[in-house]
């Protein structure tokens, strides 16, 4: 039975003038009703298993699953469609890989090496396994295409052929835009390091939107063959007869041969072509570029012209997507200098709220993914959300992102029955070194009305909460709880100090859950002072509420700040902290 908030989020998202994606949803099913009955609207992404695929490249996808997810609300067919760029070529050998792979330079991904130690055949196949299960854990639904398989196959044949007819329009086309001087996607890098370094994977990309275009002293031609002999691109294309269809290359490893294209299956179209190309092969509808994809002279650019003027079709409604940062991506740890994956960032946030962040931000707009301190402030701004769905107090624009959020067309995402605060399930984890006894004494506590009464109850948010503890926080921000009282400290003390000690001990007991811990907390001071315990906070009494925390810290932790005192005070037990505090 559905909860009272999965009830209030709404199965059809409403329409609202802010709301971006029933905007492109709306545009999306106008541009689909000219087409034959029968015909799924398409959106497409399109992804280079290259290396790891970012956070950054899931915009790429998202962006489009949360339009055709849309669609499908309404009732259309619509299918999303996944190009896996498996046929691009290994460009380089990136860092802490063995030198030795350089001699597949060239070669196409899916027939290069996975990276030593790896479950997988190839190194296409080693790096698109956690994208697709990370598209699974998030609920989007794709079809994917191998890029490989369509090529070998001959599955493009017919559009190869065109194209190497229409050369000269092409290189037309192109033309137009060669002696063009635009900034390259480095030059446009934010300065935070860690967003540059993002920035400048994202930038990166496949590879693909750098290629050559076709252009060669010997004539232009928008087909690049991998050589028979060595497997590689690294070759030149001398003659072309339209009538035979027989194209003659040469290769650096010194083969040449001439073959018929019209039977040859081991070669690509080149990036600018090939990719609007597949846009009239496919019949898509919907496909977004990022900001490098969208500078004139750009692929995107370059690609509407060749769409219409070679492959007779519509270039399909794209939006381009902004950048995606990182905050605390210094600490993550991978082969690409540390640009985490979408994968890393589930192992510390649910499914939901990671589909949120991309959810709430139109295209244009660049955001922040947080693998520092900062996801614990993330965490309480979605808790927040969640209760004001619940009490019906979210705006239009919140609602619609939330609901988007938390389920698809197919139905809600997995959640967690108990969201306890994640900032306390990670002070929680962090104080007990994630025993799961002790964890689950604690959490037993924090509300004594309703207790949780398994671990099971908190998950997956508290696993991913301990995972994070474990991989993101350093060392010197660990907690560490004293083992023997500070003695000195304690004779130290004055008066008024001893006295509020007195009055937290003496009323442990009686305030002994989360709640309780905190009203206690904030009350000693109060008392102290013989006001209310509803008085408005003055600033004197903040000074002294914050003097009396520090001296708890100092007490229990030897440091001035630590995680949440109701937090750590239900983690120490009324046994421990009696015994350090001298009482």
């Amino acid at each position: 039975m559905p909860s009272p908030r999965e009830r209030l989020v709404p199965v059809v998202a409403r329409r609202s003038a802010g709301d971006w994606v029933s905007q492109f949803a709306d545009q999306v099913i106008a541009r689909a009703a000219a087409r034959p009955p029968g015909e799924p609207i398409v959106c497409a992404s399109g992804l280079s298993p290259s290396g790891p695929i970012h956070l950054g490249n899931l915009r790429e996808v998202m962006t489009p699953h949360l339009v055709a997810d849309e669609i499908r609300r309404r009732g259309h067919e619509c299918v999303h469609l996944v190009s896996w760029d498996d046929y691009d070529r290994f460009r380089k050998v990136p860092t802490g890989v063995d030198a030795s792979w350089a001699e597949h330079v060239g070669k196409p991904l899916s027939l290069v090496p996975a990276p030593p130690g790896s479950a997988y055949d190839s190194w296409a196949e080693h790096f698109k396994a956690p994208m697709q299960s990370a598209l699974d854990e998030l609920g989007i639904e794709v079809r994917g295409v191998s890029q490989t398989e369509q090529y070998t196959s001959g599955a493009y044949r017919k559009q190869i052929l065109l194209a190497m007819r229409e050369r000269e329009k092409i290189d037309a086309v192109l033309g137009r835009y060669r002696t063009r001087a635009t900034p390259s996607a480095t030059q446009r890098l934010p300065t935070d390091a860690d967003d540059a370094e993002a920035a400048r994977v994202a930038a990166e990309g496949s590879g693909a939107a750098s290629e050559d275009d076709g252009a060669a002293a010997g004539g232009y031609f928008p087909y690049k063959p991998y050589c028979s002999f060595c497997q590689r691109d690294l070759t030149t294309v001398t003659g072309y007869d339209d009538d035979t269809t027989a194209l003659s290359y040469t290769c650096a490893c010194g083969h040449a041969e001439t073959v018929l294209l019209s039977e040859h299956d081991r070669g690509k179209l080149v990036w600018k072509v090939d990719w609007p190309m597949r846009w009239a092969y496919e019949r898509v509808d919907f496909e977004p570029s990022g900001v490098d994809h969208t500078s004139p002279g750009s692929s995107f650019v370059v690609g509407g012209q060749i769409i219409e003027e070679v492959f007779g079709a519509q270039q399909p409604i794209g939006p381009m997507y902004a950048f995606v940062g990182i905050s605390g991506m210094a600490k993550m740890s991978s082969s690409r200098g540390g640009v985490p994956i979408p994968s890393d960032a589930l192992r510390i946030m649910e499914a939901p709220l990671l589909r949120w962040l991309y959810a709430r931000r139109k295209p244009p707009q660049s955001f922040t993914i947080a693998f520092d301190q900062e996801i614990q402030r993330l965490y309480d701004e979605w808790d927040a959300l969640g209760r004001k769905i619940a009490t019906g107090s979210a705006g239009e624009a919140e609602s619609i992102a939330y609901g988007r959020a938390v389920r698809t067309a197919k139905g809600p995402l997995p959640s967690t029955p108990r969201p306890l605060p994640y900032r306390m399930l990670a002070s929680i984890v962090d104080i007990t070194t994630g025993h799961d006894e002790q964890v689950l004494r604690i959490l037993r506590q924090v509300d004594v009305d309703d207790p949780v009464t398994s671990l099971e109850q908190t998950q997956p948010r508290l696993g991913k909460a301990a995972h994070w503890v474990r991989t993101q926080v350093p060392a010197e921000q660990r907690t560490h709880v004293r083992e023997e009282p500070d003695a000195e400290l304690l004779a130290s003390l004055g008066a008024t100090e001893r006295e509020s000690l007195a009055l937290l001990l003496a009323g442990l007991e009686e305030h002994w859950s989360l709640e309780g811990l905190t009203t206690l907390l904030y009350g000693v001071p109060k008392q102290q002072a013989g006001l209310p315990p509803d008085v408005t906070p003055t600033p004197e009494l903040k000074a002294a509420q914050r003097s009396f925390f520090v001296l708890l810290y100092r007490l229990l932790l030897g440091s001035d700040t630590g995680p949440r005192l109701p937090t750590l005070l239900l983690a120490l037990g009324s046994d421990q902290m009696r015994r350090l505090l001298g009482g």
